[in-house]
Protein backbone atom coordinates (compact mmCIF):
# COMPACT_ATOMS: atom_id res chain seq x y z
CA UNK A 1 0.00 0.00 0.00
CA UNK A 2 3.14 2.52 0.68
CA UNK A 3 4.32 2.01 -2.61
CA UNK A 4 1.18 3.11 -4.16
CA UNK A 5 1.63 6.82 -2.50
CA UNK A 6 3.00 9.62 -3.74
CA UNK A 7 6.29 11.13 -2.57
CA UNK A 8 6.44 15.03 -1.87
CA UNK A 9 9.39 16.06 -3.55
CA UNK A 10 11.36 19.39 -1.83
CA UNK A 11 14.56 21.55 -2.70
CA UNK A 12 16.21 23.80 -0.81
CA UNK A 13 18.66 25.27 -3.28
CA UNK A 14 18.05 27.83 -5.88
CA UNK A 15 18.39 27.65 -9.22
CA UNK A 16 20.77 30.03 -9.32
CA UNK A 17 23.24 27.60 -7.46
CA UNK A 18 23.23 24.87 -10.31
CA UNK A 19 23.82 27.54 -12.95
CA UNK A 20 26.61 28.84 -11.25
CA UNK A 21 28.62 26.06 -10.77
CA UNK A 22 27.35 25.30 -14.56
CA UNK A 23 28.87 28.56 -15.24
CA UNK A 24 32.45 27.92 -13.23
CA UNK A 25 32.69 23.78 -14.76
CA UNK A 26 32.07 25.26 -18.33
CA UNK A 27 35.97 25.30 -18.80
CA UNK A 28 36.35 22.47 -17.04
CA UNK A 29 33.92 20.53 -19.53
CA UNK A 30 35.31 21.92 -22.38
CA UNK A 31 38.79 20.65 -21.07
CA UNK A 32 37.33 17.24 -20.83
CA UNK A 33 35.94 16.90 -24.20
CA UNK A 34 39.19 18.23 -25.73
CA UNK A 35 41.39 16.27 -24.25
CA UNK A 36 39.43 13.05 -23.67
CA UNK A 37 37.54 12.57 -27.01
CA UNK A 38 37.24 8.97 -26.24
CA UNK A 39 38.33 5.94 -28.75
CA UNK A 40 37.55 6.78 -31.99
CA UNK A 41 35.70 3.76 -33.00
CA UNK A 42 37.56 3.03 -35.58
CA UNK A 43 39.34 -0.10 -36.27
CA UNK A 44 42.51 -1.13 -34.50
CA UNK A 45 44.62 -4.02 -36.73
CA UNK A 46 46.30 -6.72 -34.56
CA UNK A 47 50.12 -5.96 -35.43
CA UNK A 48 52.19 -3.89 -37.57
CA UNK A 49 54.90 -5.76 -39.87
CA UNK A 50 57.80 -3.57 -40.64
CA UNK A 51 59.79 -4.17 -43.53
CA UNK A 52 63.00 -2.33 -44.78
CA UNK A 53 62.57 0.08 -47.33
CA UNK A 54 64.73 -1.25 -49.49
CA UNK A 55 62.96 -4.77 -49.49
CA UNK A 56 59.67 -3.66 -49.46
CA UNK A 57 58.06 -4.71 -52.91
CA UNK A 58 54.14 -4.75 -54.76
CA UNK A 59 54.01 -8.49 -53.30
CA UNK A 60 55.30 -8.32 -49.63
CA UNK A 61 51.95 -8.76 -47.99
CA UNK A 62 51.41 -12.02 -50.27
CA UNK A 63 54.85 -12.86 -49.66
CA UNK A 64 54.79 -12.40 -45.80
CA UNK A 65 51.02 -14.76 -46.30
CA UNK A 66 52.38 -17.07 -48.53
CA UNK A 67 55.26 -17.77 -46.37
CA UNK A 68 53.63 -18.22 -43.14
CA UNK A 69 51.52 -20.70 -44.73
CA UNK A 70 54.25 -22.60 -45.65
CA UNK A 71 55.37 -22.82 -42.39
CA UNK A 72 51.87 -24.00 -41.03
CA UNK A 73 52.06 -26.30 -43.28
CA UNK A 74 55.79 -27.47 -42.65
CA UNK A 75 56.22 -27.25 -38.79
CA UNK A 76 52.24 -27.68 -37.80
CA UNK A 77 49.96 -29.38 -40.47
CA UNK A 78 46.57 -29.68 -39.06
CA UNK A 79 44.50 -28.63 -36.87
CA UNK A 80 45.61 -31.02 -34.07
CA UNK A 81 49.49 -30.44 -34.14
CA UNK A 82 49.24 -26.42 -34.44
CA UNK A 83 46.84 -26.84 -31.26
CA UNK A 84 49.43 -29.47 -29.61
CA UNK A 85 52.01 -26.81 -29.79
CA UNK A 86 49.99 -23.86 -28.55
CA UNK A 87 48.10 -26.03 -25.79
CA UNK A 88 45.27 -24.81 -27.16
CA UNK A 89 42.00 -26.76 -26.16
CA UNK A 90 40.00 -29.63 -28.08
CA UNK A 91 36.97 -26.96 -29.14
CA UNK A 92 39.40 -24.08 -30.15
CA UNK A 93 41.58 -26.47 -31.97
CA UNK A 94 39.66 -26.96 -35.36
CA UNK A 95 38.04 -22.90 -35.20
CA UNK A 96 41.75 -21.37 -34.45
CA UNK A 97 43.87 -23.50 -37.03
CA UNK A 98 41.12 -23.18 -40.13
CA UNK A 99 40.56 -19.20 -39.11
CA UNK A 100 44.04 -19.04 -39.01
CA UNK A 101 44.81 -20.28 -42.05
CA UNK A 102 41.44 -18.60 -44.12
CA UNK A 103 43.13 -15.38 -42.68
CA UNK A 104 46.69 -15.93 -44.14
CA UNK A 105 45.09 -16.76 -47.61
CA UNK A 106 42.75 -13.20 -47.64
CA UNK A 107 44.13 -10.47 -44.65
CA UNK A 108 47.61 -11.67 -43.90
CA UNK A 109 48.74 -8.49 -42.97
CA UNK A 110 46.94 -5.75 -41.14
CA UNK A 111 49.26 -2.84 -40.84
CA UNK A 112 52.48 -2.75 -42.60
CA UNK A 113 54.96 0.19 -42.27
CA UNK A 114 57.97 0.53 -44.89
CA UNK A 115 61.03 1.48 -42.38
CA UNK A 116 63.31 4.31 -43.06
CA UNK A 117 64.75 3.94 -39.55
CA UNK A 118 66.92 1.03 -37.06
CA UNK A 119 65.55 -1.38 -40.43
CA UNK A 120 66.72 0.63 -42.84
CA UNK A 121 69.68 2.21 -41.58
CA UNK A 122 71.93 4.95 -43.03
CA UNK A 123 72.43 4.91 -46.99
CA UNK A 124 73.44 7.34 -49.35
CA UNK A 125 70.89 10.52 -49.90
CA UNK A 126 70.21 9.14 -53.42
CA UNK A 127 69.29 6.04 -52.48
CA UNK A 128 66.70 6.58 -49.92
CA UNK A 129 65.07 9.60 -52.01
CA UNK A 130 64.37 6.18 -54.63
CA UNK A 131 63.15 3.92 -52.04
CA UNK A 132 61.29 6.63 -50.63
CA UNK A 133 59.59 7.22 -53.90
CA UNK A 134 59.22 3.41 -54.23
CA UNK A 135 57.12 3.30 -51.47
CA UNK A 136 54.46 5.53 -52.45
CA UNK A 137 53.83 4.95 -55.85
CA UNK A 138 53.83 1.08 -54.62
CA UNK A 139 51.47 1.73 -51.44
CA UNK A 140 49.23 3.81 -54.08
CA UNK A 141 49.18 1.51 -56.96
CA UNK A 142 48.22 -1.31 -53.79
CA UNK A 143 45.07 0.59 -52.42
CA UNK A 144 44.45 0.91 -55.85
CA UNK A 145 44.17 -2.59 -57.37
CA UNK A 146 43.00 -4.10 -53.96
CA UNK A 147 46.19 -5.80 -52.98
CA UNK A 148 46.93 -3.11 -50.06
CA UNK A 149 47.16 -4.33 -46.03
CA UNK A 150 44.13 -2.32 -43.95
CA UNK A 151 46.73 0.30 -42.84
CA UNK A 152 50.19 1.11 -44.79
CA UNK A 153 52.58 3.42 -44.24
CA UNK A 154 55.77 4.66 -43.37
CA UNK A 155 58.74 4.99 -40.00
CA UNK A 156 60.71 7.63 -40.96
CA UNK A 157 63.82 8.70 -39.30
CA UNK A 158 63.44 10.57 -35.89
CA UNK A 159 63.68 14.14 -34.97
CA UNK A 160 67.11 14.16 -33.88
CA UNK A 161 69.39 16.68 -35.07
CA UNK A 162 71.95 13.76 -36.94
CA UNK A 163 68.96 12.72 -38.86
CA UNK A 164 66.57 15.01 -38.66
CA UNK A 165 66.86 16.62 -41.80
CA UNK A 166 66.36 13.13 -43.62
CA UNK A 167 63.35 12.10 -41.79
CA UNK A 168 61.89 15.58 -43.53
CA UNK A 169 62.92 14.89 -46.55
CA UNK A 170 61.81 10.87 -46.74
CA UNK A 171 58.55 11.88 -45.70
CA UNK A 172 58.20 14.99 -47.88
CA UNK A 173 58.95 12.56 -50.94
CA UNK A 174 56.87 9.76 -50.10
CA UNK A 175 53.42 12.03 -49.06
CA UNK A 176 54.59 13.93 -51.89
CA UNK A 177 54.26 10.66 -54.21
CA UNK A 178 51.09 9.59 -52.74
CA UNK A 179 49.68 13.01 -52.97
CA UNK A 180 50.89 12.63 -57.54
CA UNK A 181 49.42 9.00 -57.14
CA UNK A 182 45.91 10.23 -56.59
CA UNK A 183 45.95 11.42 -52.72
CA UNK A 184 46.46 9.92 -49.51
CA UNK A 185 44.60 7.00 -48.51
CA UNK A 186 42.13 6.25 -45.78
CA UNK A 187 44.90 3.59 -44.30
CA UNK A 188 47.81 6.17 -44.34
CA UNK A 189 50.05 5.88 -40.84
CA UNK A 190 53.11 7.68 -40.18
CA UNK A 191 55.47 6.57 -37.78
CA UNK A 192 57.69 9.05 -35.67
CA UNK A 193 60.66 7.09 -33.75
CA UNK A 194 62.76 7.52 -30.90
CA UNK A 195 60.62 10.57 -29.03
CA UNK A 196 62.44 11.93 -26.44
CA UNK A 197 61.08 15.30 -26.24
CA UNK A 198 57.43 17.24 -26.59
CA UNK A 199 59.10 19.61 -28.97
CA UNK A 200 59.58 17.17 -31.54
CA UNK A 201 56.20 15.81 -31.16
CA UNK A 202 55.29 19.65 -32.04
CA UNK A 203 57.71 19.86 -34.80
CA UNK A 204 56.24 16.88 -36.61
CA UNK A 205 53.04 18.29 -36.21
CA UNK A 206 54.27 21.57 -37.80
CA UNK A 207 55.90 19.57 -40.66
CA UNK A 208 52.72 18.22 -41.13
CA UNK A 209 50.59 21.33 -40.82
CA UNK A 210 53.27 22.54 -43.51
CA UNK A 211 52.61 19.53 -46.20
CA UNK A 212 48.77 20.37 -45.74
CA UNK A 213 48.80 23.75 -46.35
CA UNK A 214 51.26 23.60 -49.27
CA UNK A 215 48.37 20.86 -50.95
CA UNK A 216 45.12 22.53 -49.73
CA UNK A 217 44.38 19.74 -47.48
CA UNK A 218 41.85 19.57 -44.67
CA UNK A 219 43.69 20.60 -41.85
CA UNK A 220 44.24 17.72 -39.65
CA UNK A 221 44.16 15.13 -41.96
CA UNK A 222 47.28 13.65 -41.75
CA UNK A 223 48.16 11.61 -37.97
CA UNK A 224 50.85 9.79 -36.86
CA UNK A 225 51.97 7.46 -34.13
CA UNK A 226 54.88 8.22 -31.76
CA UNK A 227 57.23 5.21 -30.80
CA UNK A 228 57.84 5.24 -27.03
CA UNK A 229 61.74 3.64 -26.89
CA UNK A 230 63.94 5.91 -24.65
CA UNK A 231 63.55 6.32 -20.74
CA UNK A 232 62.90 10.09 -21.20
CA UNK A 233 59.50 9.73 -23.26
CA UNK A 234 58.22 7.98 -19.85
CA UNK A 235 59.50 10.51 -17.16
CA UNK A 236 61.38 13.68 -18.41
CA UNK A 237 64.20 15.47 -16.14
CA UNK A 238 61.81 17.34 -13.56
CA UNK A 239 59.39 14.01 -12.92
CA UNK A 240 56.68 14.88 -15.27
CA UNK A 241 55.15 11.93 -16.99
CA UNK A 242 56.30 13.01 -20.71
CA UNK A 243 54.14 10.69 -22.77
CA UNK A 244 51.05 12.26 -21.22
CA UNK A 245 52.51 15.96 -22.74
CA UNK A 246 53.40 14.53 -26.11
CA UNK A 247 50.16 13.28 -26.23
CA UNK A 248 48.79 16.96 -25.86
CA UNK A 249 51.69 18.05 -28.30
CA UNK A 250 50.31 16.12 -31.10
CA UNK A 251 47.25 18.15 -30.61
CA UNK A 252 44.85 15.51 -31.96
CA UNK A 253 46.97 14.38 -34.23
CA UNK A 254 48.43 11.22 -32.85
CA UNK A 255 46.74 8.18 -33.24
CA UNK A 256 48.97 6.06 -31.17
CA UNK A 257 51.56 4.98 -28.87
CA UNK A 258 53.75 2.28 -29.92
CA UNK A 259 56.23 0.84 -27.38
CA UNK A 260 60.04 0.03 -28.64
CA UNK A 261 61.32 -3.19 -26.85
CA UNK A 262 64.42 -3.62 -27.91
CA UNK A 263 65.42 0.31 -27.78
CA UNK A 264 63.83 1.10 -24.14
CA UNK A 265 65.33 -1.78 -22.76
CA UNK A 266 68.71 -0.91 -23.81
CA UNK A 267 68.30 2.32 -23.12
CA UNK A 268 67.82 1.18 -19.04
CA UNK A 269 70.47 -0.94 -19.14
CA UNK A 270 68.77 -4.22 -19.52
CA UNK A 271 71.24 -7.18 -20.77
CA UNK A 272 70.50 -8.51 -24.57
CA UNK A 273 68.94 -11.77 -22.91
CA UNK A 274 66.50 -9.89 -21.06
CA UNK A 275 65.27 -7.60 -23.30
CA UNK A 276 61.72 -8.99 -23.76
CA UNK A 277 58.02 -7.39 -23.84
CA UNK A 278 57.05 -8.75 -20.49
CA UNK A 279 60.36 -7.50 -18.30
CA UNK A 280 59.41 -5.32 -15.34
CA UNK A 281 61.09 -2.66 -17.40
CA UNK A 282 58.22 -2.98 -20.40
CA UNK A 283 55.28 -3.50 -18.19
CA UNK A 284 56.22 -0.37 -16.28
CA UNK A 285 56.55 1.21 -19.94
CA UNK A 286 53.29 0.16 -21.13
CA UNK A 287 51.36 1.11 -17.65
CA UNK A 288 52.22 4.72 -17.96
CA UNK A 289 51.72 4.74 -21.94
CA UNK A 290 47.93 3.24 -21.04
CA UNK A 291 47.07 5.62 -18.21
CA UNK A 292 48.85 8.56 -20.03
CA UNK A 293 46.27 7.54 -23.45
CA UNK A 294 42.73 5.96 -21.85
CA UNK A 295 40.13 8.38 -22.86
CA UNK A 296 42.06 10.58 -25.35
CA UNK A 297 41.82 8.53 -28.61
CA UNK A 298 45.33 7.41 -28.86
CA UNK A 299 45.69 3.81 -28.74
CA UNK A 300 48.56 1.76 -27.22
CA UNK A 301 50.60 -1.01 -29.20
CA UNK A 302 52.75 -3.71 -27.80
CA UNK A 303 56.67 -4.20 -29.44
CA UNK A 304 57.21 -7.01 -30.31
CA UNK A 305 59.94 -10.30 -29.94
CA UNK A 306 63.32 -11.13 -31.55
CA UNK A 307 63.13 -14.74 -31.14
CA UNK A 308 62.29 -15.78 -34.97
CA UNK A 309 60.56 -18.68 -35.84
CA UNK A 310 63.57 -20.53 -38.26
CA UNK A 311 65.02 -24.10 -38.35
CA UNK A 312 64.10 -27.18 -37.40
CA UNK A 313 60.63 -27.85 -36.02
CA UNK A 314 61.39 -27.71 -32.56
CA UNK A 315 63.13 -24.64 -32.89
CA UNK A 316 60.20 -23.39 -34.38
CA UNK A 317 58.00 -24.66 -31.98
CA UNK A 318 59.59 -23.11 -29.58
CA UNK A 319 59.68 -19.70 -30.88
CA UNK A 320 55.70 -20.14 -31.74
CA UNK A 321 55.18 -20.65 -28.12
CA UNK A 322 56.99 -17.69 -26.94
CA UNK A 323 55.41 -15.26 -29.31
CA UNK A 324 51.71 -16.96 -28.77
CA UNK A 325 52.33 -16.49 -24.76
CA UNK A 326 53.53 -13.35 -25.11
CA UNK A 327 50.86 -12.66 -27.05
CA UNK A 328 48.12 -13.59 -24.84
CA UNK A 329 49.83 -11.80 -22.41
CA UNK A 330 49.43 -8.37 -23.85
CA UNK A 331 45.89 -9.16 -24.84
CA UNK A 332 44.72 -9.71 -21.37
CA UNK A 333 46.75 -6.51 -20.37
CA UNK A 334 44.29 -4.67 -23.03
CA UNK A 335 47.70 -3.81 -25.29
CA UNK A 336 45.30 -4.97 -28.11
CA UNK A 337 48.07 -4.52 -31.11
CA UNK A 338 51.69 -5.34 -31.51
CA UNK A 339 54.87 -5.70 -33.54
CA UNK A 340 55.93 -8.85 -35.62
CA UNK A 341 59.25 -8.93 -37.30
CA UNK A 342 58.77 -12.27 -39.31
CA UNK A 343 56.31 -14.08 -41.23
CA UNK A 344 57.06 -16.92 -39.33
CA UNK A 345 55.39 -14.68 -36.82
CA UNK A 346 52.02 -14.15 -37.90
CA UNK A 347 50.40 -17.56 -37.56
CA UNK A 348 50.47 -17.09 -34.28
CA UNK A 349 49.71 -13.95 -33.45
CA UNK A 350 46.37 -14.94 -35.60
CA UNK A 351 46.05 -18.04 -33.53
CA UNK A 352 46.80 -15.58 -30.38
CA UNK A 353 44.05 -13.41 -31.13
CA UNK A 354 41.78 -15.56 -32.30
CA UNK A 355 41.81 -17.91 -29.25
CA UNK A 356 41.48 -15.11 -26.99
CA UNK A 357 38.09 -13.65 -28.68
CA UNK A 358 37.15 -17.11 -29.00
CA UNK A 359 37.17 -18.42 -25.90
CA UNK A 360 35.30 -15.84 -24.51
CA UNK A 361 32.67 -14.41 -27.14
CA UNK A 362 29.70 -16.57 -25.75
CA UNK A 363 29.79 -14.75 -22.04
CA UNK A 364 30.41 -11.65 -23.52
CA UNK A 365 27.44 -11.95 -25.97
CA UNK A 366 25.44 -13.66 -22.69
CA UNK A 367 26.41 -10.46 -20.41
CA UNK A 368 25.82 -7.91 -23.31
CA UNK A 369 22.29 -9.38 -24.04
CA UNK A 370 21.73 -9.26 -20.49
CA UNK A 371 22.03 -5.70 -20.09
CA UNK A 372 20.68 -4.53 -23.44
CA UNK A 373 17.16 -6.78 -21.60
CA UNK A 374 18.06 -6.11 -18.11
CA UNK A 375 16.57 -8.89 -17.48
CA UNK A 376 19.51 -9.59 -14.72
CA UNK A 377 21.89 -12.53 -14.07
CA UNK A 378 24.78 -13.66 -12.00
CA UNK A 379 26.71 -10.61 -12.34
CA UNK A 380 25.37 -7.04 -12.23
CA UNK A 381 26.56 -5.11 -15.03
CA UNK A 382 26.42 -0.99 -15.80
CA UNK A 383 27.44 1.05 -18.67
CA UNK A 384 31.29 0.93 -18.45
CA UNK A 385 31.00 -2.71 -18.82
CA UNK A 386 28.93 -2.97 -21.62
CA UNK A 387 31.10 -0.87 -23.57
CA UNK A 388 33.82 -3.32 -22.46
CA UNK A 389 32.13 -6.49 -23.39
CA UNK A 390 30.81 -4.81 -26.82
CA UNK A 391 34.07 -3.18 -27.62
CA UNK A 392 35.61 -6.80 -27.21
CA UNK A 393 32.81 -8.34 -29.95
CA UNK A 394 33.88 -5.86 -31.79
CA UNK A 395 37.62 -6.04 -32.19
CA UNK A 396 36.86 -10.23 -32.49
CA UNK A 397 34.63 -9.22 -35.57
CA UNK A 398 37.19 -6.73 -37.14
CA UNK A 399 40.11 -9.33 -36.85
CA UNK A 400 37.95 -12.11 -37.83
CA UNK A 401 37.96 -14.45 -34.82
CA UNK A 402 34.56 -13.94 -35.14
CA UNK A 403 31.09 -13.59 -37.25
CA UNK A 404 28.21 -11.31 -36.69
CA UNK A 405 25.97 -14.05 -37.57
CA UNK A 406 27.00 -15.93 -34.33
CA UNK A 407 27.51 -12.96 -32.29
CA UNK A 408 23.79 -11.95 -33.32
CA UNK A 409 22.64 -14.98 -32.82
CA UNK A 410 24.28 -14.89 -29.16
CA UNK A 411 23.52 -11.23 -28.30
CA UNK A 412 20.58 -10.29 -29.88
CA UNK A 413 22.25 -7.51 -31.35
CA UNK A 414 23.29 -5.86 -34.38
CA UNK A 415 27.21 -4.56 -35.29
CA UNK A 416 25.32 -0.92 -35.30
CA UNK A 417 24.13 -1.89 -31.65
CA UNK A 418 27.53 -2.83 -30.48
CA UNK A 419 29.06 0.06 -31.72
CA UNK A 420 26.12 1.97 -30.02
CA UNK A 421 27.04 0.41 -26.59
CA UNK A 422 30.60 0.62 -27.58
CA UNK A 423 31.00 4.53 -27.75
CA UNK A 424 28.66 6.38 -25.26
CA UNK A 425 27.99 9.82 -24.65
CA UNK A 426 30.39 11.60 -22.34
CA UNK A 427 28.47 10.96 -18.61
CA UNK A 428 26.48 7.50 -19.71
CA UNK A 429 29.59 5.78 -18.24
CA UNK A 430 29.13 7.66 -14.84
CA UNK A 431 25.13 6.46 -14.76
CA UNK A 432 24.28 2.97 -12.88
CA UNK A 433 22.66 0.22 -15.21
CA UNK A 434 18.55 1.02 -13.94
Amino acid sequence: MGQDRQEQVATSLAGAVGEEIGAWLAPVDAELARLYPGDPGTRQPVHTVYVPGDVFTADTVRSWGDRALAALDEHAPDAASFAAVLGLSDALAVPVHDRVRAKLEREPVEDLRVDFEDGYGPRADAEEDEAAARAARLIAEAYANGTAAPYMGIRMKCMEAAVRDRGIRTLDIFLTGLMRAGGLPEGLVLTLPKVTYPEQVTAMVRLLEAFEKAHALEPGRLGFEIQIETSQSILAADGTATVARMIQAARGRATGLHYGTFDYSACLGVSAAHQAADHPAADHAKAVMQVAAAGTGVRVSDGSTNVLPVGPTAQVHDAWRLHYGLTRRALARAYYQGWDMHPGHIPTRYAAVFAFYREGFEQAAARLARYASRSGGDVMDEPATAKALSGYLLRGLDCGALDIAEVARLSGLTRADLEAYATPRRGDLTASAK
